[in-house]
Parts: structure tokens; C-alpha cells; sequence
């Protein structure tokens, strides 16, 4: 039980320092627009130096491929076009449980606008119970729970893809997931794990191409500094920024970071007006080398509620007006949802496993164990007094 008058004394510590930190952020933010200002008339010259240099700098940065003061009005969707998401949940393996095993919930939504078409709203279980199932990231060293979340991300662009090449292919689409592009998790991994999930993701993307249905991750309360490092390169103090020459050295923050802290999202809330989108930028971040052909670009657009961050393959990018289409829909997505992409919400509230579906999922579980002749089936000790105290 939290005691809540002991908690109301520490609130007030962190209260000041709430306070302390917005003064301090509000100073950084004047002097990252003071260097954008600079990088904005320098910016020929800034990526010629991030392109000599990449390898030798040490922190992720972006390049813009599109002036910085970009500031695009986007339009109205058309009409007739056709929503496409998809997100995931899961049941976590638990040795306390009746059965050691996983539950994966993907949740598929398809909404059709001006088709006189049902939507489809629903989900696909899968239950992993087999011992190649949940021991095969031991051998990398990778805990069960931690691969399950993995499998999860490959699970919803495979369903997407499903849902994609079941569609019209003349209507206006657009395929959408909650999360980024840029798995991330992917550099811990070892390079036979990541082929467990990396290739399946990028055929499917190749699969959408070929249907020219572009795919976008929408990310709501983007924590990314990629934009804001590249400002990084106008802070520098040496003559190139070569931080494997210079700052290798450096135990705290290298003497580029005058702005440490912000994100991107903090720039672009005094550039852009509601309904508006940035410059689009190439992510460098290392990862995207196993990428292939498919590198990511990505954009800031002002929503209204906030600045979200948007991604796409490269391919979208290259064919003519899908970006541009892509954006409108999303941005219409962000309207009906009031704030957030409803379809990447419904398709959330179709995944999502509550407390009474996980009593179920086991409660049919230990009726199929008891039909299947085994005996002492039933939780931990550990798990039953959890679940009903005795004091």
C-alpha cells in the first residue's frame, strides 16, 4: 500500500526541481534556435562536414535532406481512402503460472472511408509453449521475456503486410504502426538473433512496395535527438568534428552538448503551426547499415496537440506524391482520433490482453491440461498468496 503522506514530503522536492529544470531548458532552447539560425545559412557546408566525418563522430545525428526552415502546409486527404493498423500485447511467461509459456494479442484494424465497406476490427492470439519457442534466445543470451517483446514487433508489420495485400490496390492507402521504424534493439542483439527478425520485417516492407502501400511509424512523445545533434555540428569548437581526434578523452559531456537535454520535438514547437510538417531528414543511425535498401526518412509535423515524429522507408520518399499522400492521411487519422491516430488506437484497444482475459487464457488453459490426464495442475505457492492476502 502507498503511504501517501510520506510520498506529498518527496513531491515537494521534486516539485523544485521540475521548476529548476523547465528555467534551465527554457535558456537551452533560446540557444538551439540561436544555432539553428546559423545552421540554416550554413547548411550546404554543415552536411559536406557530417559526410567527411560521420564515422568519427560519436553521437546519432540526422541529415536534413530538405532546407531546415521547411515549413509545408499539409492538405486535405482525398475522400476515398483506406486506413490500415496494426499493434500487439502479450501474456508474459510466468514459472509461478500452471504453465510456462507466452501469449502474443495482435491487434488488426482496417477502416475504410467513403467505401460502403465494414470495418475490420479484431485481433490474432498465438500461444508459444514449445521448448524451441521459448529457449531459443538463450543461446544469445536473451531472456524469454525480453525475445517475446521482439517477436511481438515482427508479428505486427507481418500482419500488417496481411491486411495490406488484402485490399484494393487503386484506393488510397496508408499502413501505420505505434512505435518506430528504427528497431533499436536490434544493435544488443547478436547478428544470428537479429536474422530470427530483421529479414522477415524488411521482406514484408519489400511486399508492401510492390503494392505501393506506404508504411509509417507514428511515434507520439518523441524523445529523439537526432535533429537536434546535427545542431551539434555548428557547437563544435574544433576546426572539423572529428570526436575520435579531439574529444575521445572526454569523461563527461563532450563541449558540443550546449543544449543537452532537448529533443527535437522542442525546436520544432516554435517552427511549425498546426498542420504543418518540417524538413524531412536521412536517419545515420548505425543500425539502418543492416537496413539494406530500406533506410528510413522521417519528419516532424505539428498535429495540434503535439509534435509527432513520422517515418517512412526510403522507397515512399522516392515514388511520387505517396509522401505527400501518406501525410494526409495520417494527419487525418490524428483529427478523428482527436490527438492521436485512431486507428492505431483501435488497434491497441483490440490487443490489449486486460486482467479478466489473462484469468481466462489460464482458466482454459488448466481445463485443457486436466483433459490431456495431467495432475497437480495449479499455480505457485507464491503466486496464490499474491493473489489473496491472509492478513
Amino acid at each position: 500500500m502507498l503511504n501517501l503522506i510520506k510520498l506529498a514530503v518527496q513531491m515537494q522536492g521534486l516539485s523544485q526541481h521540475l521548476t529548476q529544470e523547465a528555467s534551465a531548458n527554457h535558456r537551452r532552447l533560446e540557444l538551439a534556435q540561436e544555432y539553428f539560425r546559423r545552421a540554416c545559412d550554413y547548411q550546404g557546408e554543415l552536411i559536406q562536414k557530417q559526410q567527411q566525418w560521420q564515422k568519427n563522430i560519436l553521437f546519432a545525428n540526422a541529415t536534413p535532406v530538405e532546407p531546415l526552415n521547411t515549413c509545408i502546409n499539409i492538405s486535405t486527404p482525398p475522400k476515398i481512402h483506406t486506413i490500415i493498423a496494426t499493434d500487439g500485447s502479450q501474456i508474459a511467461p510466468s514459472h509461478h503460472e500452471i504453465a510456462y509459456c507466452y501469449l502474443l494479442n495482435i491487434g488488426r484494424v482496417i477502416l475504410h472511408y467513403c467505401q460502403n465497406k465494414h470495418p475490420i476490427l479484431d485481433s490474432l492470439p498465438e500461444i508459444f509453449y514449445r521448448q524451441e519457442d521459448l529457449y531459443i534466445s538463450r543461446q544469445w543470451g536473451i531472456k524469454t521475456e525480453e525475445w517475446m517483446s521482439y517477436r511481438r514487433t515482427k508479428s505486427e508489420v507481418l500482419t500488417l503486410v496481411e491486411l495490406a495485400t488484402s485490399i484494393e490496390k487503386e484506393i488510397p492507402t496508408l499502413a501505420m504502426v505505434d512505435g518506430s521504424l528504427i528497431y533499436w534493439f536490434l544493435e544488443q542483439l547478436s547478428s544470428d538473433a537479429r536474422q530470427h527478425i530483421l529479414p522477415p520485417i524488411l521482406k514484408a516492407w519489400r511486399q508492401m512496395q510492390d503494392a505501393q502501400i506506404p508504411v509509417m511509424g507514428y511515434i507520439s512523445a518523441s524523445r529523439s535527438i537526432e535533429g537536434m545533434n546535427f545542431l551539434r555540428l555548428v557547437a563544435c569548437p574544433h576546426p572539423s568534428p572529428d570526436c575520435m581526434s579531439f574529444c575521445h578523452n572526454h569523461k563527461e559531456k563532450l563541449p558540443c552538448q550546449v543544449f543537452e537535454s532537448l529533443r527535437d520535438t522542442s525546436l520544432w514547437i516554435n517552427q511549425l503551426q498546426p498542420g504543418q510538417r518540417g524538413p524531412l531528414w536521412r536517419s545515420n543511425t548505425r543500425i539502418l547499415d543492416l537496413y539494406e535498401d530500406q533506410q528510413i526518412y522521417f519528419c516532424y509535423v505539428h498535429v495540434g496537440a503535439e509534435i509527432a515524429r513520422v517515418e517512412v522507408p526510403e522507397w515512399v520518399i522516392k515514388e511520387e506524391n505517396l509522401f505527400d499522400i501518406s501525410l494526409r492521411l495520417m494527419l487525418s487519422q490524428v483529427y478523428k482520433g482527436y490527438g492521436y491516430p485512431i486507428a492505431i488506437a483501435e488497434a491497441h484497444n483490440q490487443a490489449v490482453v486486460s486482467g479478466r482475459d489473462k484469468t481466462h487464457f489460464f482458466a482454459f488453459l488448466e481445463q485443457q491440461m486436466i483433459k490431456a490426464g495431467l495432475k497437480n495442475v495449479g499455480v505457485s505457492y507464491k503466486e496464490a498468496r499474491k493473489r489473496g492476502g491472509i492478513a
